[in-house]
């Protein structure tokens, strides 16, 4: 990763599947070393029965932060782990409001309270949401928690309680 942190394209890690008659870096030791150098994980490929691709790259400016990977970071950073380019990427993160805005793992989201008051508002759409699976239940959650002001919150929320009063799943 040292000799190849500047690449402006991603590269594509081979990793064993659990079970696999072999060892490879883990996918964690992988992402660790990324995130050293401002790097984030991508997309994962089925390779054959016994390895996956993990997709690799520079971390884009605007790329949202996840509070797993912020965790993470902080840990390297009191350890002396992190590498210049990914305290740089780091603080270009704060400065601009992502690493406060960094978003929990779908098994922790909780929805925003103001969601929530809107679902109590319009029963239609509350019935709906609580038929959603995790995945688009985390999809609601992404969306709204992402965005940067109040007001495009506010908006944000209207149109997916429309949506949901509608029976409209988040992705469709």
């Amino acid at each position: 990763m040292l000799e190849n942190q500047d690449l402006e394209v991603g590269i594509w890690l081979i990793v064993a599947k659990k079970g696999a008659p072999f060892t490879t870096v883990t996918y964690a030791e992988a992402l660790d070393v990324a995130l050293e150098f401002g790097w984030i994980d991508g997309q994962s490929r089925s390779r054959d029965e016994h390895t996956s691709f993990r997709g690799f790259t520079p971390r884009r400016a605007a790329s949202p932060w996840s509070m797993r990977n912020r965790v993470a970071a902080e840990a390297m950073i009191a350890d002396g782990r992190m590498s210049p380019r990914g305290l740089a990427e780091i603080e270009r993160a704060r400065a601009d409001g992502r690493w406060d805005r960094a978003y929990a793992a779908s098994t922790n989201a909780q929805p925003h309270p103001d969601l929530l008051s809107a679902l109590e508002q319009n029963p239609a759409a509350k019935a709906f949401y609580a038929t959603l699976n995790a995945q688009n239940r985390f999809a609601v959650y992404y969306r709204i928690h992402a965005l940067k002001t109040e007001q495009g919150r506010a908006l944000a929320i209207e149109r997916m309680v429309e949506k949901l009063a509608r029976e409209e799943k988040p992705a469709g």
